[in-house]
């Protein structure tokens, strides 16, 4: 099994596309790029907050400086899934990626219950730290099905596509499966760039060619404006009338 890295620093830009438009790029892209060795997968995710959603209303804001916690698995989970709990930051447009690979057992020790693994690491001393300043409860489940890709001669390079996005907030467990609502419209995707440094020649090429421009996108914060603001203007309204 390939080992999967613990930290990451890197520029990311997220682009939202149309399946169309994602075999047209692949279609010029391929020759520059490599299926990923992991391959197509289900990625599942809890992402975790403050009662009243600091977290992601900060992000939102487009601060300079932004993080979040989740808890990750690859492909559907079960009882003997290693899953990764990560504190992602973002400053000034360089996220900074940092998790541990935990048993899930573990984790749900960790987060539910307080009690710590027994491994130790100057990561998990972080997501402590995390854990003890916000006081995070998991807020959403959510899902997406990845084709990743990376550079021919360059691996540093990974373009990822997501689809078939989708959200619950009930069942907060990533052993409840891969169900929920679907949070992009149909045949929607997105398309994410991750590099060290600047985009090569040929890369830039193609998204000018194609007319494929980055945008501001968060699937937690998609899901946070979608379901949980309009909820409340929903209650606002009710109100009022």
């Amino acid at each position: 099994m390939k080992e999967t890295k613990l930290t990451f620093q890197r520029l990311e830009k997220k682009y939202l596309i149309h399946e169309t438009q994602k075999e047209r790029f692949l279609k010029h892209a391929m020759p520059y790029l490599t299926i990923d060795a992991f391959g197509p997968s289900t990625i599942c995710n809890i992402y975790y907050d403050t009662d009243h959603y600091d977290l992601i209303t900060n992000s939102i804001q487009k601060p300079p400086y932004k993080e979040k916690l989740r808890l990750r698995c690859y492909g559907i989970c079960d009882k003997h899934s290693t899953v990764y709990l990560e504190i992602k930051k973002k400053c000034k447009g360089v996220v900074n990626k940092r998790r541990a690979a935990l048993t899930i057992l573990e984790a749900q020790n960790y987060l539910e219950r307080g009690i710590h693994t027994s491994k130790q690491s100057q990561i998990l001393s972080e997501i402590d730290y995390f854990i003890s300043y916000y006081h995070p409860q998991p807020k959403v489940f959510l899902a997406y099905d990845r084709e990743p890709f990376i550079g021919n001669h360059d691996s540093d390079i990974r373009i990822t596509f997501d689809s078939n996005l989708r959200r619950r907030y009930d069942q907060l467990s990533l052993l409840d499966g891969d169900v929920g609502h679907a949070l992009l419209a149909e045949g929607m995707i997105i398309m994410e760039i991750k590099v060290k440094d600047a985009y090569p020649l040929w890369l830039t090429q193609i998204l000018s060619q194609y007319e494929i421009y980055p945008c501001s996108f968060s699937k937690y914060g998609t899901a946070f404006l979608k379901d949980i603001v309009e909820k409340e203007r929903g209650k606002l309204c009710s109100q009022v009338f």
